[in-house]
């Protein structure tokens, strides 16, 4: 009588060169695309109510992901349906949510840098749920890090924080839980099954919000605010983490994750081309500095 193994990684703890160069490219692919996701959020809360953009795109992105798995074939993995389940209230409701609650009150340039904190709260979580250590100098640098978001968003904000900041600390928390998560998962699942699992798993639930917050004036939306909602729903929900969730597994969660500071850079330039938002030199000098610590962090050891 034989008997069943359990699920066994897709890749062992030993990391070469080449599996962190691809998981570093995988996970900028999965940065650019999140990078139009607080302009575009910011574009659309113009017209749809922050509780209609959260359970809608996760509605819009729950088709495509069940559809993807219909076509495929492939058995729900019920060993990790704990884990499926948490990964999908941080990224599908939690981070959006409060994420379009903070573009109503700050500019999505500010949003930018400020969200700038997931690297280092990635790489906590990912020493607490993943197992993995950094070492000292990574942890240096991290720290580093958040205290130029923080004395940024002080400075932005008149050195006061602003509701605004709240929300979006609180989306760079779950974010990064979500991020650990899915990673995690990655060792087991391919990267774009574990998002589609989550988002048909939520998808009931989407629904449902969705027609609870549904308005008939969102009918006449202008097409601007819907090519956004289309955005936030195939891109930043979806296909964002196709990439994203394979680079942090072939790469490592925390070191592929500081390639999210670089995410401030492309967030800057969008909010700018699409609002006319004025990027100041300041503000370009916070963004190069917590870039300079991401370079120093990426030569860190991790374990």
């Amino acid at each position: 009588m034989t008997t069943q193994s359990p699920p066994q990684p897709h890749s062992s703890g030993a990391r070469s060169q080449k599996d962190v160069f691809l998981g570093l490219c995988l996970g900028l692919i999965g940065v650019i695309i999140f990078s139009g996701t607080l302009p575009a959020t910011r574009f659309a809360v113009g017209v749809f109510d922050p509780g209609f953009l959260t359970f809608g795109r996760a509605a819009v992105a729950g088709v495509a992901a069940a559809v993807t798995l219909i076509v495929i074939r492939k058995p729900f993995p019920k060993q990790h349906a704990k884990s499926l389940l948490v990964a999908g209230v941080c990224v599908v409701f939690a981070f959006p949510g409060f994420m379009a609650l903070a573009m109503q009150t700050v500019p999505a340039s500010h949003g930018g840098v400020v969200l700038g904190i997931l690297p280092l709260a990635t790489a906590i979580f990912a020493t607490i749920i993943a197992g993995e250590r950094p070492s000292m100098l990574f942890w240096i640098c991290g720290i580093i890090g958040a205290i130029l978001i923080v004395v940024f968003a002080l400075r932005d904000g008149g050195w006061g924080f602003e509701i605004g900041d709240f929300w979006l600390l609180a989306a760079g928390l779950t974010a990064s839980c979500g991020y650990v998560i899915s990673g995690k998962l990655s060792r087991y699942l391919p990267g774009w099954e574990v998002i589609c699992w989550v988002l048909t798993l939520f998808f009931p639930l989407a629904l449902a919000g969705s027609l609870w917050t549904w308005e008939p004036a969102y009918l006449s939306a202008p097409p601007p605010q819907l090519w956004a909602f289309a955005y936030v729903s195939f891109g930043s929900m979806f296909l964002g983490f196709f990439a994203w969730n394979t680079g942090l597994n072939i790469g490592g969660i925390a070191r592929v994750g500081q390639i999210q500071l670089l995410q401030t850079f492309f967030t800057l330039a969008i909010a700018a081309w699409l609002f006319g938002e004025v990027i100041t030199l300041e503000t370009m000098g916070f963004a190069v500095a917590v870039f300079a610590i991401i370079i120093v962090g990426k030569r860190a050891q991790i374990r």
